[in-house]
């Protein structure tokens, strides 16, 4: 059953293993994500090498995601682990103290107490614990517990309303950065990116890593800053995509203000011809439980209906105890979404200039596809430029982008209703067609005297020469 939507996993303990991995594959992983915020270098790289094979196990690519810690502002450690704080209870958080106690804890952002004020909450631990600041004396932030809960090492901190001066990229991000392109990972997410120049900054890092490896990342933002919110455009404008971080960044505005905000981010993204991403706690019952909660079912679905590229698994696969029933969980609620989406190609156009050839030529094919009710529509594409800008309009008509670079065929595992086949490389248009012809026909996604539009570019083997459309029936 053809899927659209596709789903990034993270991968840790609990799919560690090239067996579980490829398992997680052939339910439908499409892209990877290996978290730097834990493990080591060798880890990352490790682990990459092994992406690698279980997708060749698998017979396609898989993406690669790199998603960089960021400053992660959190709590130090406590003499014995953890606290108890009651509603009331006076509690100073203080940028000197070495060990924790009842009475206070350390800080590794030291600048905390130069970014908050008096009446300034303070969300521990994802907002379980809430704290109000009294005053701000020296390394001291005294504070008065609002909302109590255990409160263990490292938990992390953020300010309501945002405001932390901490900067996107700190000098661990730009170490893993380097790593990353080592093994060419196919994107990096910048995590608490607050305006366009952190994106520009870590793609001209990565750009520069990458340089020996004669590779360029795509750049997805990740959301969760509630400055980053009025600047979105410009931060979309410097990526390649944006992932809605609903962790963080509901900590910073709110729960209640999240999924109006997911709704927007998706709808920009699109019309600014760029991936979005729905990421945290999607599925998030299903670390101990082997199916999900009714609620976790509707908030995929409704991801998908917002037009998200893709959805994503985060401890769900990581270290929950069923991470490949998890993909196929997620896998069965996109496609039954999808079933139910409407398509307005006409109203999607009216108000579109097109102001190349390869991009008209990429709209034109969904005009023909959508109206003809043709069987599939081939791009075949160096760049996937073509793809990308078919992918963000839903058609019911499945998109294969054939391509004969590998890199392209992973960066496309992103684009919601791509899927990728390889192509040979060639300069002879009528051996090309012929070719496709065969593939789609051997896969079985045709049959003969199936109509297909077909994109291409002429000459054969220019990147972003897209500037012909043909309706071909297949065996003809």
């Amino acid at each position: 059953m053809h899927r659209a939507t596709k789903i990034v996993s993270t991968i840790g303990p609990a799919s560690n293993d090239i067996e579980t991995l490829t398992r997680m594959i052939a339910a439908g992983v499409n892209v990877v994500r290996l978290n730097f915020s834990h493990g080591k270098a060798q880890d990352h790289i490790d682990r990459a090498n092994m992406v690698r094979e279980a997708a060749a196990r698998c017979g396609r690519e898989v993406a690669i995601m790199a998603d960089m810690q960021g400053p992660k502002i959190r709590v130090g450690k406590f003499e014995n682990g953890k606290i108890q704080l009651n509603t009331g209870d006076k509690f100073i958080l203080d940028a000197n103290c070495e060990l924790g106690n009842q009475d206070k804890v350390g800080l590794d952002y030291k600048e905390l107490p130069n970014d908050v004020r008096p009446d300034d909450l303070l969300l521990l631990n994802d907002g379980l614990i809430v704290l109000i600041v009294e005053k701000v004396v020296g390394s001291e932030i005294h504070t008065r517990v609002k909302i109590g809960g255990e409160l263990s090492n490292n938990k992390g901190i953020n300010r309501q309303g945002g405001g932390l001066t901490a900067p996107a990229l700190t000098a661990k991000d730009m170490e893993d950065i380097k790593t990353a392109m080592s093994f060419q990972a196919d994107y990096l997410a910048i995590s608490f990116p607050k305006n366009a120049a952190d994106m520009i900054m870590a793609r001209q890092l990565a750009n520069i890593a990458g340089e020996k490896y004669k590779h360029r990342p795509q750049m997805i933002a990740k959301i969760e800053r509630a400055e980053a919110i009025p600047v979105l455009q410009e931060i979309l404008d410097a990526s390649d995509g944006i992932m809605v971080a609903r962790g963080d960044l509901a900590v910073e505005v709110g729960n209640a203000a999240v999924p109006a905000l997911q709704k927007r981010m998706i709808k920009m993204a699109r019309a600014s011809n760029k991936v979005a991403i729905t990421a945290t706690q999607m599925m998030e019952s299903m670390i101990v439980n082997a199916v999900p909660t009714r609620a976790e079912v509707s908030d995929v679905a409704n991801a998908v209906l917002d037009g998200t590229d893709a959805v994503m698994t985060s401890a769900e696969t990581a270290s929950g105890k069923y991470p490949i029933e998890t993909v196929e969980a997620m896998s069965a609620i996109c496609i039954e979404a999808e079933k139910s989406e409407s398509y307005r190609l006409e109203t999607d156009f009216l108000n579109v200039m097109f102001s190349r050839i390869d991009q008209t030529i990429a709209y034109g094919a969904l005009f023909t596809a959508h109206h003809l009710k043709v069987k599939a529509i081939a791009a075949l594409t160096e760049s996937g430029s073509t793809p990308l800008w078919m992918s963000r309009h839903n058609i019911d008509v499945p998109i294969y982008a054939l391509t004969p670079s590998e890199l392209t065929q992973r960066k496309l595992q992103l684009y919601r209703n791509v899927s990728t086949l390889h192509l040979a490389e060639s300069t002879d248009r009528d051996a090309v067609m012929m070719e496709a012809q065969r593939i789609l026909l051997e896969k079985g996604l045709v049959k003969k005297g199936d109509m297909v539009v077909v994109t291409w570019g002429e000459p054969m083997g220019q990147t972003g020469g897209t500037n012909a459309l043909k309706i071909m029936k297949i065996g003809e």
